[in-house]
């Protein structure tokens, strides 16, 4: 290392050369690999440092989620005067080598001593305390700044959320209150005629559904038996329902024919009703005398009929139309006794286009066959065990349609 070195650095500019060849035999040699501390933070300061090549970092809490880089000191530039300035003075940053670097070290001793010799050094030094202090501010308040913003961000991040987790829970609430509502429009207990029983199971596939069932007494002996299926799920078709149910119901008498209550149902509809929503729906009339039911289907899935001797029958049906779509609608109205020890089972496509976790439809024939094998005959046993057959066969899939199921049966 010659002495043109030491006398390019700022510090020494103005010494003498034999001042000069005096340092550079006193002076210790330092080097330092790429990342290497030269000292942390709190360390007793004993040297100063003058860096011959490379670059060292000025840092706080290195190698931490909280490190901070103050300055970054380059060839000619020194460090550590502070520590050696105040008495028993301890280094209020690290030092860490970025890249290779060389320094020089000077002793308390050799620091204070080419003081006395050379005084003006000192102005020199407080120049470069001021810089420093100026960049160690300006990095600071930059780095304030960001943390200020990462709070900000992370406060107006956390607000966010929270905001979402009350809305959420506000409208878990109100689908809470909505599906309360929506089972309440069911009914809690079916009727119970002399020789008749009646069942009726539904499973939503959202909190609440646009699937429908009701059996209500009309009067002389006559019931009205209901199952709909509005398109679509969720809260806009749940309010659907509720309207298209209401509206079926108020028709409903022990004289107006089945065919009759869903045109007038869906005059309403087609009236009132600006959404592009419909609903598929069976309406019949059981007279419990006679053993007659009468029945008229709007886009509904066909009932099946199971005899008393085992035999499975979809009952015979022609193309409806759904409520809601057009004015004038054509339905597909049928007749029929039903047999004694018969069960007659109502559904909605929920029912039939379930599947398993391969993805494939439990299908109209596996209902048929489902039905066939009921170990009893009745109708809430009959739907309870409709069910739990198709639940068996689903085996936790996903559920894409509300299910319902409504059975008369005669006994």
């Amino acid at each position: 290392m010659s002495v043109n070195l030491l006398a390019q650095i700022p510090f020494f500019t103005d010494l003498p050369p034999d001042e000069l060849d005096r340092l550079m035999a006193e002076l210790v040699i330092v080097n330092l690999r790429s990342g290497e501390i030269l000292f942390h933070e709190g360390d007793p300061g004993e040297h100063l440092y003058i860096v011959v090549k490379g670059e060292l970092e000025i840092l706080m809490a290195p190698d931490t989620d909280n490190e901070l880089i103050l300055n970054l000191l380059h060839e000619g530039e020194y460090l550590g005067e502070m520590s050696l300035i105040q008495p028993g003075g301890h280094r209020t940053a690290s030092a860490r080598a970025r890249g290779d670097v060389v320094a020089l070290s000077m002793s308390r001793t050799q620091f204070k001593d080419l003081l006395k010799r050379h005084p003006h050094l000192a102005n020199a030094m407080v120049r470069v305390l001021s810089q420093r202090l100026d960049n160690t501010n300006v990095a600071t308040f930059r780095d304030l700044s960001a943390k200020n913003r990462q709070l900000q961000k992370a406060y107006d991040e956390l607000k966010a959320a929270q905001e979402q987790l009350i809305e959420k829970e506000r409208m878990e609430r109100e689908l809470k209150v909505a599906a309360d509502i929506q089972m309440s429009i069911l009914p809690d207990i079916l009727p119970s005629p002399d020789g008749y029983d009646f069942g009726g199971r539904i499973l939503p596939a959202r909190q609440v559904g646009g699937d429908f069932y009701d059996v209500f007494e009309l009067g002389d002996d006559k019931f009205g038996v209901l199952i709909g299926d509005v398109a679509d799920k969720g809260v806009p078709s749940a309010i659907f329902m509720a309207r298209a149910h209401a509206l079926i119901i108020a028709e409903a008498d022990a004289v107006t024919p089945p065919g009759q209550v869903l045109r007038m149902a869906n005059g309403h509809i087609t009236r009132f009703e600006k959404s592009t929503q419909f609903v598929t729906a069976l309406f019949g009339i059981l007279d419990t005398k006679t053993s007659q039911f009468s029945y008229a289907r709007a886009g509904h899935e066909p009932p099946l009929l199971l005899t008393a001797d085992g035999e499975v029958q979809r009952l015979p049906h022609k193309p409806g139309m759904a409520l809601g779509l057009w004015e004038n609608i054509v339905l597909d109205e049928n007749s029929l006794i039903l047999p004694k020890g018969s069960l007659l089972i109502m559904f909605t496509d929920g029912m039939t286009d379930c599947r398993d976790p391969k993805g494939i439809p439990f299908g109209l024939e596996r209902t048929k066959n489902a039905l066939a094998n009921l170990s009893r005959i009745n109708a809430q046993s009959g739907c309870n065990e409709l069910f739990d057959k198709l639940m068996k066969y689903q085996d936790g899939s996903k559920q894409d349609d509300d299910v319902t199921l409504l059975a008369v049966h005669t006994k």
